[in-house]
Order: structure tokens, then C-alpha cells, then sequence
């Protein structure tokens, strides 16, 4: 474990939340969330989003169309926005923060408490990122499922099913939680590293080893 060492954690976990927060925020425009295909008409496919829906057909292509009015939409979309906002920015302050907390960076230079400090506010925010991603997504989720073995529908009408960008969205916010994981793993290694430190430049460790390196002449 000799190349793992406190900066690579720092790089893993800059890089993993940052990774988690692109992919969360393409979930979040994405109008794939849902689709839905009619067995009557073959060349329709809807697909439903946070802010569009569309239609694809093979002679027109794709077209789109945002929602009309945002009270009418239903709880789960409505619940859905405000959660994936609250995601893009807790993420993209989580990444802010992070940064001038990485060693290396010359800022907070001779000042590792306030390094630290940034490190653990950048994981929580991460923490909080990816939560308020998983939630959204799962809540979704969960009301296609039950709206698709509604016994109420007529079987002959079309349902919606699970769309691409709601897997792109549980990857992005486990990444996400992940990477504020990985934040607080590399601030331990930081106080280990420091406390580790202490205890070399001791004055009684000091001179316990002069004295051991004058018994060894004698």
C-alpha cells in the first residue's frame, strides 16, 4: 500500500465525485426517464423526463415539448426537480470547496486546519449530492412500478417503464456518495499522517534515540 497515500486519495475522491456530479447532471436534463411503447402503434415511442416529454417516430424523428405547467405535473416529478437541483448544487460546491483543500494546491498554504475543514465540507456535501440524486430517481422508480401493475389500467393501454437516465442516475449518485467517502478516508489519512509526524520530531523520541545511537558507539 506504498503509492496509496493521502494526495491520490484526495485525487480518487475529487475524481469519483466529479464524476458522479457530470452524470447527475445529464440525468437531470435527460428526457429519458420513463418510456413507453404502444402495441397498437409500433413506430411511436414516448419518453418523459423531468422538463420534456417526447414522441420519436421513424418519419419526423424526435420532438420534444416542455411541460406545460409545473402544478400540473404529478408529485413525483414536482418532489423530482427540487431534490436533482439541490444535487447539482451541493455537488458543484462540493467540488469548489474541494480544491483549495487539496495538498499540492497552493492555497491555504501553512494552514492545514483550514485544508482540513474544506476536505470534510466537501464530504458531506458530496454525501448530501448523492442522496438528494438517489432519491429522486428511486421515487421515481418506485411510482412507475406501481403505476405499471396498476390492476385499475386497461390492459390494452400502453405503460411507462424505466427509461436509460434513471440508471445513469443510480450510478451517479452511488459515485457521488462514494466520493464523500473517500473525502473523509483521505482526512484520516491526513491525521495519521500528521500525528505520525508529531511523534518523529518529539524532543523525547529525540533524545530516546540519541541516547541509543550513544550506547550503539560505546
Amino acid at each position: 500500500m506504498v503509492f496509496l497515500t493521502t494526495k491520490i486519495m484526495q485525487r480518487t475522491a475529487l475524481f469519483v465525485t466529479f464524476g458522479g456530479f457530470v452524470t447527475s447532471l445529464i440525468t437531470t436534463f435527460l428526457p429519458l426517464w420513463k418510456t413507453m411503447n404502444s402495441d397498437l402503434n409500433e413506430v411511436e415511442n414516448w419518453f418523459s423526463g423531468l422538463w420534456h416529454t417526447c414522441l420519436y417516430t421513424e418519419e419526423v424523428g424526435i420532438q420534444c415539448k416542455a411541460y406545460e405547467s409545473v402544478l400540473g405535473l404529478p408529485m413525483d416529478l414536482q418532489v423530482s426537480r427540487v431534490l436533482m437541483s439541490v444535487s447539482i448544487g451541493t455537488g458543484g460546491l462540493a467540488l469548489l470547496a474541494s480544491f483549495p483543500g487539496l495538498e499540492g494546491v497552493e492555497m491555504c498554504v501553512g494552514q492545514p486546519g483550514h485544508k482540513r475543514v474544506l476536505l470534510i465540507l466537501s464530504g458531506v456535501l458530496t454525501w448530501v449530492s448523492g442522496l438528494t440524486t438517489l432519491a429522486p430517481v428511486s421515487i421515481v422508480a418506485y411510482t412507475t412500478v406501481v403505476e405499471f401493475w396498476d390492476e385499475s389500467y386497461p390492459d390494452v393501454m400502453p405503460r411507462w417503464e424505466y427509461g436509460e437516465a434513471m440508471f445513469s442516475g443510480w450510478f451517479g449518485g452511488l459515485a457521488l456518495v462514494i466520493g464523500g467517502t473517500l473525502f473523509f478516508v483521505a482526512v484520516c489519512m491526513g491525521d495519521y499522517d500528521q500525528r505520525l509526524q508529531s511523534v518523529q520530531i518529539s524532543p523525547h523520541v529525540k533524545h530516546r534515540t540519541q541516547q541509543y545511537l550513544k550506547t550503539e558507539v560505546l
